[in-house]
């Protein structure tokens, strides 16, 4: 008889339905809330013990990896600029889609104990008062080891960066260096898909003590949240990138109906890795040259995610609003420069999602906890966030032939 094999993602979704089932069965109840509460708490420090090394080595090996890209020259330069331009348009979309149309609002999860709180953040006054000047001078570190063991995420991305800088510099004598970070940052990525078998567990009792708290109009949020993320994705893809082709001579629209086949399999599976060949021959019969859509597009799966960043942008958001944290000006663009690095070379591997949010949370002092929420509908988002990050990306290869003057488009696509 042949065993049924659920995917993570099933999993996953089942620990949700069954953690609202638990949770609502025994609402009000302190007991259940204290049995639950420790697989909860486990799954989130179990996360969380793999945030620094995983974005240290990550990074490094990113940023040292820019320096090879610039090595082929005025393409790879145009590229960057034009993943970075993006990253940045993406994020500052989030943010105002969150900030707009407030997903997190209508549940105060700020009613939770201090002791409940301090679990997943810090909840010390130290941030407060502090100049701009002061917070510049504090992302760099005096002890990069002691940097690593507060979890000062800034200080640990800005020596990363800085690290990798050095790596890409020295050339060859770097080599050994790199791939140490290279073996380091395969080893957490394979520790974060071991980590993540537990995940429907930790989504289970952490929905489950909301649940049994708060009753169920604590899930009205996440009907909110995929909405927001859903539509601020449709925007992006209609006005930002169509912006984008039309300055080139293209329509986006016929764009979207000559990748549909890719776009249907990339969202079915939540895999953008699975139309990677198909994409880059596609963008070759579009009107961008071989050796340009075969650079672009490969690079811009670690470089280029504009609908990851997007969700991302949007969930923390969601979670400071659900947990009544107002945000200021300064923090939200904290988290936009925090978003743009911490996105770069982490790609493809699936819960990675959580390490690049929760190593944002630690930067602006918001709740690991709300990791629960947005793990529980996980994967319907990241099927729309995958098919945004290929439309993306086949739109940069032809903007980057255009700028290379190398674009020959179709007239299917005028």
């Amino acid at each position: 008889m042949k065993r049924l094999k659920l995917s993570l993602a099933s999993q996953i979704f089942i620990g949700l339905i069954l953690g609202i089932i638990v949770g609502g069965i025994f609402y009000g109840s302190e007991t259940a809330q204290d049995v639950l509460q420790p697989f909860g708490d486990l799954f989130i420090r179990l996360i969380k013990m793999i945030v620094v090394p995983i974005v240290l080595s990550s990074i490094i090996v990113a940023i040292a990896g820019v320096g090879d890209i610039k090595s082929v020259g005025k393409l790879g330069a145009k590229s960057l600029t034009y993943f970075i331009g993006m990253t940045m348009v993406a994020v500052a979309v989030g943010l105002l889609a969150g900030n707009i149309f407030q997903p997190g609002a209508g549940l105060n999860m700020n009613e939770l104990e201090q002791t409940d709180i301090s679990t997943y953040v810090d909840t010390s006054e130290e941030q407060e008062g502090k100049s701009v000047v002061d917070t510049l001078l504090h992302i760099v570190p005096t002890n990069p080891i002691q940097a690593m063991v507060e979890g000062d995420m800034l200080a640990i991305i800005f020596f990363a960066v800085v690290f990798g800088l050095g790596i890409a510099a020295i050339g060859e004598k770097g080599k050994t260096i790199l791939r140490f970070f290279e073996g380091m940052a395969n080893a957490m990525f394979y520790v974060t898909n071991l980590f993540m078998k537990y995940a429907p567990i930790g989504v289970f009792a952490l929905i489950g003590v909301t649940i049994s708290r708060y009753g169920f109009e604590s899930l009205i949020p996440l009907g909110k949240l995929a909405i927001t993320v859903y539509g601020t994705m449709i925007f992006f893809v209609i006005v930002i990138l169509g912006l984008m082709a039309k300055i080139i001579g293209i329509n986006i629209f016929k764009l979207l109906k000559m990748i549909k086949e890719e776009l249907i399999l990339a969202f079915s599976t939540s895999s953008s890795e699975t139309v990677l060949p198909r994409i880059m021959d596609k963008m070759e019969v579009a009107g961008s040259p071989k050796h340009i859509a075969s650079f672009v597009i490969p690079t811009g799966y670690s470089f280029n995610l504009d609908g990851s960043i997007l969700y991302q942008a949007i969930a923390s958001i969601f979670i400071a609003q659900m947990y009544g944290i107002d945000l200021s000006i300064g923090q939200q663009v904290t988290l936009m420069l925090v978003l743009m690095i911490t996105s770069k070379g982490m790609a493809g591997v699936p819960g990675v999602s959580f390490v690049v949010l929760l190593a944002t949370f630690s930067t602006i002092g918001l709740p690991a906890a709300g990791l629960a929420f947005i793990a529980g509908i996980d994967r319907i988002l990241d099927m729309g966030r995958t098919a945004v990050n290929v439309v993306g990306n086949s739109v940069a290869a032809l903007v980057v032939a255009k700028w290379e003057g190398q674009f020959k488009p179709i007239d299917e696509l005028k």
